[in-house]
């Protein structure tokens, strides 16, 4: 109980220092948020009453403690650009479409890299492994908006499996949707896959030279039995971490993804909004995105408790 509020305790500790670093910087930045949203043949008038209306002449800590009170409640104020429009709901249209291409970009992850770690790690240094090893290598060095344009061309321009540019809301139609977040969710997996890969076979085979593999074999245990009964369980410790790193890049906003195939989610309206200096609505995504980076972690350090009770000791 102790671990869990200690991570708890840092967890809370941690949102609020980033909140705070993250609207001071947007607030001494260069540039002027009313001029944004006024345009530039406002009028010094109408530049300082806007000024007023959004609260930028108030004191920095007075607006933070206003912010970040109401952000708590949900209530993250209203765009710059696009006036009389809450943060909330523009959130609210784009956070639906990257949880569903994070969720597919998992599955194709979670579903390759791990059968393909353990095929390579179980035949190192056969011709599997060597196949293995030459299509990770690959696929790592490859950018991912490179890898995004090859796949658009492919199936968008030649097979005509999706129409680069025409996605279609979840809320329309949710298996067309789908098909078309197939596409670059691939384009954000398959380099992924390579690092997981690569993680995994390094990890079995690190475990596999520990004294309780050789006492296992000595029992009698088939190699089958020891791969998944007996290592496998330590292997995926570091792994963990490792997912844990994509699983929030991911749930962020795979910014070059959305970009490339033109797909409307969270890192294509960041991009936008710092283009436009649409600060609450930057604010509320770095929040956002600084959440799901803190809770996976906490999700990953009880995670450790599972797979290995001496994490918990040795912090305790």
């Amino acid at each position: 109980m102790k671990f869990f509020i200690k991570k708890l305790i840092t967890l809370i500790i941690t949102l609020l220092v980033i909140s705070f670093l993250t609207f001071t910087a947007f607030s001494v930045i260069p540039g002027d948020a009313a001029l944004s949203r006024l345009g530039k043949d406002a009028t010094e008038e109408q530049l300082e009453r806007a000024r007023d209306e959004m609260g930028l002449n108030d004191p920095l800590l007075e607006r933070y403690g206003r912010w970040v009170t109401d952000a708590m409640q949900g209530d993250f104020g209203e765009s710059y650009r696009y006036e009389g429009t809450s943060v909330r709901s523009l959130l609210a249209q784009r956070l639906p479409v990257t949880v569903l291409l994070a969720v597919i970009s998992l599955l194709i992850i979670t579903v390759i890299s791990v059968p393909l770690g353990i095929l390579s790690a179980r035949f190192a240094g056969k011709w599997v492994d060597t196949l293995t090893n030459c299509l990770t290598q690959i696929l790592m060095a490859v950018p991912s908006f490179f890898l995004g344009m090859i796949l658009t061309y492919v199936f968008g321009l030649i097979l005509h499996m999706f129409q680069p540019g025409k996605f279609i809301e979840p809320s329309e139609n949710f298996g067309k949707s789908a098909q078309y977040l197939l596409f670059p969710a691939l384009a954000v997996a398959l380099p992924k896959i390579a690092m997981v890969v690569k993680f995994l076979r390094s990890s079995i085979l690190t475990e596999m030279n520990r004294e309780y593999v050789r006492t296992a074999y000595s029992r009698g245990n088939t190699e089958t039995a020891v791969l998944y009964g007996h290592v496998l369980k330590n292997a995926m410790i570091p792994v963990v971490t490792f997912f844990a790193m994509v699983i929030a890049e991911i749930l962020a906003g795979s910014i070059v993804a959305e970009q490339v195939f033109s797909v409307p989610g969270i890192g294509r309206l960041l991009i936008s909004s710092i283009s436009n200096r649409d600060y609450p609505v930057v604010q509320a995504i770095v929040l956002y995105i600084t959440s799901v980076v803190v809770l996976i972690n906490f999700a990953v350090d009880m995670i450790y408790q599972v797979l290995d009770p001496r994490v918990r000791t040795a912090e305790e």
